[in-house]
């Protein structure tokens, strides 16, 4: 591993130089051409074998062993998110009302330059090397799908993945074993209603008073219909209806999430909100439209391949502690590469010091420390070509 980390180390500059241009030049979920762009040709300038346009605007590169060994994935995302950029940095992004709030232009970033390395030890190194160059994670339905559907896990016996991790210090390795994170579903609720004037509520059926009694109701879900022992979230996040003071409302729309780590409380979720919302609608002589809309499944790490990460992650120099993390409630479409090779995602920590204020993800003043993409790259580096000794 010693080639592998001080050629890492050697292209650390150029990592953040990869980060920085992407950070100001962020483009939205399946809409990201110019990124893909450049992307494939970083690979192509170094004659790595790559292909654009994988499943819409993925790219996968290959790189091939001088020996014999079995091959490996590993997968980076790299679309931003729809929020002004607010901090006052010099890379800050340049495009209005976008801006990588989340680390996918880190993961980028460290993918690439871990690619450069990979190509350049090549003769050394057993098996093969898929690098897959992900697009729109951040919306449903995903990148994943149509990467996976076009051949990009064909052959594949194994992949990793890691997201870099605001919340946490650099030096932090975070992994679980099974569920990881949640799945992300959505739903709307429209109540059909009768409306009318303010000051005669006994000619109506107030579709605000129905949708309410409905918020109420949903919360029932979780507290009273859902096993202790599974963790489920039911939020409602948006509540439309007209908004004349003198005016009751005929129509009133809901919209919400599902969050679930366990298929079948997913599927019991979702029945038992049509049957609440037909429920309260028949009391208030209203009807109604439903419609769910599944997101991604829960992400759920093999354990073979998580312990297999562990005893990596153990070997690099900047790891000051690994950990295992309890379940999150977000949502990650690298749950379908999971559901069709073994392998495991975790989380890298990249808590920046500049600051101390500690912004999540999706904040308008996110940012990472970018001494963990290079933690991040030696940790997948070396669980890639160590996977092929693996007893």
């Amino acid at each position: 591993m010693n080639q592998l980390f001080s050629r890492l180390e050697g292209y650390y500059d150029e990592m953040v130089s990869i980060r920085r241009f992407l950070h100001q030049h962020p483009e939205l979920s399946f809409k990201e051409e110019k990124t893909a762009a450049y992307i494939q040709a970083y690979y192509e300038n170094l004659g790595i074998e790559v292909k654009g346009k994988v499943g819409g605007n993925g790219v996968v590169a290959k790189i091939y062993g001088g020996k014999p060994g079995k091959t490996v994935a590993l997968r980076a995302d790299f679309d931003a998110l729809p929020i002004q950029d607010e901090k006052d940095v010099p890379y800050k992004s340049l495009v209005p009302g976008v801006m990588h709030a989340c680390g996918h232009d880190g993961h980028t970033a460290t993918l690439l330059v871990l690619g450069k390395v990979l190509h350049e030890l090549k003769e050394e190194l057993e098996g093969n090397y898929v690098l897959i160059h992900q697009h729109a994670e951040e919306y449903a339905p995903g990148g994943a799908i149509s990467m996976i559907e076009d051949g990009c896990l064909d052959q594949v016996d194994v992949i990793f993945g890691t997201h870099l991790w605001a919340s946490e210090p650099v030096g932090k390795i975070q992994y679980r074993v099974g569920p990881v994170m949640a799945a992300a579903d959505r739903f709307e609720i429209t109540i059909q209603g009768k409306g009318g004037h303010g000051a005669q509520p006994h000619r109506t059926k107030d579709a605000i008073v129905t949708a309410s009694q409905l918020v109420m109701n949903l919360q029932q879900v979780v507290s009273r219909k859902v096993n202790p022992i599974d963790s489920a979230v039911v939020t409602v996040g948006s509540f439309v209806a007209d908004n004349a003071f003198n005016v009751i409302a005929d129509r009133a729309k809901l919209i919400g999430t599902v969050r679930t780590f366990n298929e079948d409380v997913r599927e019991f979720i979702e029945s038992e909100i049509e049957r609440i919302t037909k429920g309260t609608c028949y009391t208030a002589d209203s009807t109604y439209d439903y419609l769910f809309v599944k997101g991604y499944p829960a992400v759920v790490n093999h354990k073979e391949e998580t312990d297999f990460l562990i005893n990596c992650a153990e070997q690099i120099d900047g790891v000051q502690s690994i950990e295992e993390t309890e379940p999150h409630m977000g949502g990650e479409d690298f749950a379908y590469y999971l559901q069709h090779v073994k392998g495991t995602f975790f989380f890298t920590g990249a808590k920046p010091t500049y600051t101390d204020e500690n912004y999540p993800h999706h904040h308008p003043k996110f940012d990472i420390d970018e001494k963990a993409m290079l933690i991040a790259a030696k940790t997948l580096g070396t669980a890639a070509i160590q996977y092929h000794h693996k007893g």
